[in-house]
């Protein structure tokens, strides 16, 4: 998943309720104390997610963990409170709040571990496009995304160069239209649902509009940690599509998808979009077979089916996330053992310059 922001400061945007008549999911937290009509907007939630650490320490009540950690003077803490809300206070090892938390491990250089980790920088014809895969095309819509996780593979890529302008729209789809092989567009980023939906529709018009497009495909890690994303106006546009719809999300724990979450996941689907999820192996947080049944048989209640289980990507700063190929191989046999065929995921590492997603040989030791 894609989780990356140009530096900024850390600094508090006061959320401005916005009411409204709208039958659209409120979320417990979002809506104590408010009148029963009164919605917090996706948009208001991304702009008072949490980028201060004291701050988060502090609503956690884990001020004394303050020495174990460090400010990254780039990819620095994001955090929406509605998934901190999600976390347990006073508990330093908690599953979600570990995925966000900048570490001073992530300050050790580690052999092999490099900015790049799928040479994503070869794969880069015109300006916010990457073709890697025979069939697929994948758009770098935006920069942005609403939560930084710290083993993100594209945390030093260059957003700043590939960012396409309307400009680059044009000459986007000149390239689709050279390469008929291209079938389905994956938009991405950063997060391609932390733009408007104004942004987000101009792309959907702009690839429907190529005849050879049969699918889009949105990866996302927006529902999971601000559902309200999946508002109807949004959900509606999808529905109306001439293409088929796939919205891949990224969850790595059970704890992340609470009632609100699965609610929202739930309505996407009844849409007729197809969910699935990709979850990434992290060290400490998913690395047991009890926490992937939960995960795998949570999604499944949610709508949403295990497409793709990842070993980490390579990314400088991560290493400390990483398990060994053994440990996740034995690891995957044990969730075969515990889940029906349609809950396992493929289990799978992205490697530079290959036209696919290599899977795991379960059988090399």
């Amino acid at each position: 998943m894609i989780n990356h922001l140009p530096k900024q400061k850390n600094r508090q945007i006061p959320i401005t309720p916005i009411v409204t008549g709208s039958s659209e999911i409120n979320s417990e937290e979002g809506s104590k104390g408010r009148d029963s009509n009164e919605v917090i907007t996706w948009q208001t939630q991304v702009a008072d997610v949490i980028t201060d650490i004291d701050q988060l320490l502090a609503i956690l009540e884990l001020t004394h963990l303050k020495s174990e950690l460090y400010v990254p003077e780039g990819f620095g803490l994001r955090v929406p409170r509605g998934f901190v809300a999600k976390m347990k206070k006073g508990d330093a090892h908690d599953p979600l709040l570990l995925q966000v938390l900048p570490n001073k491990l992530e300050q050790v250089k580690v052999s092999g571990y490099v900015t790049d980790p799928l040479a994503e920088n070869e794969q880069n014809p015109t300006q916010g496009l990457l073709h890697k895969y025979h069939s697929r095309a994948l758009v770098t819509v935006t920069g942005a995304c609403a939560i930084h996780c710290r083993y993100c593979f594209r945390q030093h890529f260059d957003y700043q160069a590939n960012l396409p302008k309307s400009e680059q729209l044009e000459a986007i789809q000149a390239y689709i239209s050279q390469h008929p092989e291209i079938r389905e567009v994956l938009l991405s980023g950063g997060d391609p649902l932390s733009v408007s939906n104004r942004r987000l529709f101009l792309w959907l018009e702009a690839l429907e509009a190529l005849p050879q497009i049969s699918t889009i495909r949105i990866h996302t890690r927006l529902p999971i940690v601000i559902p309200e994303r999946l508002d109807s106006e949004l959900l509606s546009r999808l529905e109306a599509s001439r293409c088929r719809i796939v919205m891949v999300v990224h969850t790595n724990h059970a704890n992340e998808i609470d009632e609100n979450t699965a609610q929202y996941l739930l309505q996407a689907k009844q849409k007729g979009i197809t969910l699935l999820n990709q979850t990434v192996l992290l060290a400490g947080i998913n690395d047991t077979v009890a926490v992937q049944v939960a995960l795998n048989e949570r999604l499944f209640e949610a709508g949403v089916l295990p497409y793709y289980l990842h070993l980490l990507d390579k990314v400088e700063g991560a290493a400390h996330f990483d398990m060994a190929k053994q440990q996740a191989v034995e690891l995957y046999w044990k969730m075969l053992e515990q889940l029906p065929g349609y809950l396992v995921p493929k289990l799978v590492q992205e490697l530079p310059n290959r036209p696919f997603k290599t899977p795991v040989d379960l059988y090399q030791h």
